[in-house]
């Protein structure tokens, strides 16, 4: 019988005999033996060791921030005090396995994601029967700094729904990943392209060039919107929620505030900046860990 042994790199054999005495005094039955030991061995949890983390990481979960967020925040407000870092894998460790004294597991209702499974990716994704929208502007001919998010002011829109024939508008800048949201009173074009008129003329021209929305007969009045604004429309290819990816996304971190099948229309536009403005003060990975807030503000003060 022939025995086929598994392919290793030189660099795991390396680190693999320098770990058990070196070259000279590597003995396989020794190696093994401490292997075993090393993985018996309990581990304390960091967040145990830690209250002072553990208190931080909590207040954090309290304010619906991720793992991931905390994590990076952490890495970045102490970059030299390793006692004060801690991975997001240790954090869901500490909420789902409960390691004693370091996270409470009621703090598990603050995470983004409370199901354990997930959908298919095309489970939300809207079917092709919108019907057509004149003369509309396809997302191709969206200028090259709009894609290449290198400069402020493209911004992605879409409606989230709720109960009640409730309805949000969501904007997202793509530059910033600043977020606002628009209340209405209705899906039809001319209630929804009242609200985004409304809330354009709330900022500088130079931070509101492009906004670019799926095929949804919500803005079948495109045109009325670009001749109030001066801004542009483009729409997405049918069945394609991946191009307003900024949007998608931020309407998942806005369901932690509005849950699917609840009454949208409760919520006032007061409570709706408010909501934002918490959203807009989370750090965020894709920003290095800096908050959309910051880096809008930064913006809006280069344009006065």
């Amino acid at each position: 019988m022939r025995f086929k042994f598994p392919i290793l790199s030189p660099s795991t054999i390396s680190r693999e005999i320098n770990r058990n005495g070196g070259r000279r005094d590597y003995r396989a039955n020794a190696a093994d033996n401490a292997a075993w030991h090393r993985a018996l061995r309990p581990k304390r949890c960091k967040l145990t060791q830690n209250r002072q983390l553990a208190r931080i990481v909590a207040t954090k979960l309290k304010q619906l921030w991720s793992p991931a967020q905390i994590a990076g925040w952490l890495k970045r407000t102490y970059p030299d005090d390793e006692r004060f870092q801690v991975s997001h894998e240790t954090i869901y460790r500490s909420l789902y396995i409960q390691a004693r004294g370091a996270l409470k597991k009621e703090l598990t209702q603050h995470l983004r994601r409370t199901r354990v499974m997930r959908r298919s990716r095309h489970h939300t994704q809207k079917t092709s029967d919108h019907g057509q929208i004149i003369d509309m502007v396809s997302i191709s001919g969206r200028p090259a700094s709009a894609r290449e998010r290198a400069v402020p002011g493209h911004w992605e829109g879409d409606l989230i729904f709720g109960s009640n024939n409730s309805q949000i508008a969501t904007l997202v800048e793509r530059n910033t990943r600043y977020v606002m949201m628009a209340k209405v009173d209705g899906k039809d074009t001319e209630t929804v392209i009242n609200a985004l008129i409304k809330h354009a003329h709330k900022l500088p021209t130079e931070l509101y060039k492009s906004l670019t929305w799926d095929r949804g007969k919500e803005v079948a009045d495109h045109q009325r919107f670009t001749l109030a604004t001066d801004i542009q429309v483009y729409f997405c290819d049918p069945q394609s929620p991946w191009q307003r990816g900024s949007n998608e996304n931020t309407n998942g971190l806005l369901r932690q505030y509005m849950p699917k099948g609840t009454d949208l229309s409760v919520h006032s536009q007061a409570k709706l900046n408010s909501i934002a403005r918490q959203l807009n003060e989370r750090p965020r990975k894709t920003l290095n860990y800096e908050t959309p807030a910051d880096r809008f503000s930064q913006c809006v003060a280069a344009t006065s």
